[in-house]
């Protein structure tokens, strides 16, 4: 979580965004909820609170979590900073063994052949060759050792090596003007970004684990790395990559976890 301080403040909204961050509040809170919502934060009850709803009515209930879950998407997207960078750590501090994380069991992980793979572009780009491993490799190579922060609540640091991201999309001829990059992945899950941590620096296209093949468990043929993100952002086996202006969603965005994810 980013931490805001008078030498390190947050970034200022316009007035433009200003009102229309104000208006989105204002509808999500009726007059009497605004004073309780300040009152109280966000509880269970504060929910019945804000909706004027039974919490026993689950469809009224759902609607309202996701609009102020949406709501809070457009606020992490105000507030991020695409130049700055997440911490970084001695080779010392990678975590032994990093742990692996699915919504299945590790011997349920896709077993994908690298010699026949080839990743898959579409969307808004210039250029929609398929590329092989090979060529990935052959790109320019970069390392990082930062930390994965997971929505449970535990984190690991690993070291991870591939491709900036942004690279590949220069490569590729992507149009950066564009909202959202997607993934789909071979474990049928996906999910898919904003474009601005698309273009991070940090935001890699990872080919390797701690300066070898990326293993099957942590996302072989490849996974995005962004420690600007929550690990549920970061997709593993990926097979294509598109750029598109419409909003793609996700395996757990759909399910009403956060769109943005920023860490």
């Amino acid at each position: 979580m980013k931490i805001f301080s008078r030498s390190n403040p947050a970034p200022m909204l316009s007035a433009s965004d200003q009102h229309a961050l104000l208006k989105d509040a204002r509808a999500l809170l009726t007059p009497p909820a605004r004073r309780l919502f300040l009152g109280r934060g966000l509880t269970v009850g504060g929910l019945a609170m804000l909706t004027g709803c039974s919490i026993t009515n689950s469809e009224e209930a759902d609607q309202a979590l996701m609009k102020i879950s949406r709501f809070n998407d457009r606020v992490q997207g105000w507030l991020f900073d695409p130049k700055a960078l997440a911490p970084t750590y001695p080779a010392s501090m990678i975590t032994q063994p990093f742990p692996f994380n699915a919504f299945y069991s590790e011997e349920e992980a896709p077993t994908i052949d690298g010699q026949g793979f080839f990743l898959q572009v579409s969307g808004k780009v210039a250029r929609r060759d398929i590329w092989s491993l090979e060529q990935l490799s052959a790109l320019p190579q970069e390392e990082q050792i930062t930390r994965h922060i997971c929505v449970e609540g535990w984190s690991a640091i690993g070291r991870w090596g591939g491709v900036r991201f942004s690279t590949f999309l220069e490569r590729i001829g992507a149009d950066t003007t564009a909202r959202y990059v997607g993934f789909k992945c071979a474990d049928d899950y996906f999910t898919s970004i904003d474009m601005p941590t698309a273009m991070h620096p940090q935001t890699l296209l990872a080919l390797t684990y701690d300066g070898a093949t990326l293993p099957r468990k942590y996302g072989f043929p490849m996974k995005l790395r962004m420690p600007t993100k929550l690990g549920y952002k970061n997709p593993k086996h990926i097979v294509e990559i598109y750029v598109t202006n419409d909003y793609p969603g996700g395996y757990w965005e759909d399910q009403g976890y956060n769109w943005f994810g920023g860490s």
